[in-house]
């Protein structure tokens, strides 16, 4: 084998290596990227969630002040929603059984 060979085998691993740091560092990007985005989105939830608990401190000692029962309030609202997602379960698998047909 010659010169020429080995230099073409050279510059062509030369070339893939320089593909592949590139690609390393789109990729090392893209995931400091989505770090940032998950560090932000957990400080934005933690915010939210003291937010909610508040409100709800505040939605409890007004609904204790006016006579609500919020546990009940909130067991009418849980079996409501179960109801219409069960309706809507029923409406799906009969248009699912019409397409069928």
């Amino acid at each position: 084998m010659g010169f020429g060979d080995t230099a073409k085998k050279i510059q062509t691993l030369a070339d893939r290596a320089e593909r592949t740091y590139k690609k390393i560092s789109e990729l090392r990007d893209e995931v400091d990227e989505t770090q940032e985005t998950v560090i932000d989105t957990s400080e934005r939830v933690k915010t939210l969630e003291n937010e909610m608990a508040e409100q709800r401190a505040v939605l409890d000692a007004v609904a204790e002040e006016v006579g609500v029962d919020l546990e009940r309030v909130s067991t009418e609202a849980h079996i409501t929603d179960a109801e219409e997602s069960a309706a809507d379960d029923a409406h799906s698998d009969a248009d699912a059984n019409e397409d069928a047909a």
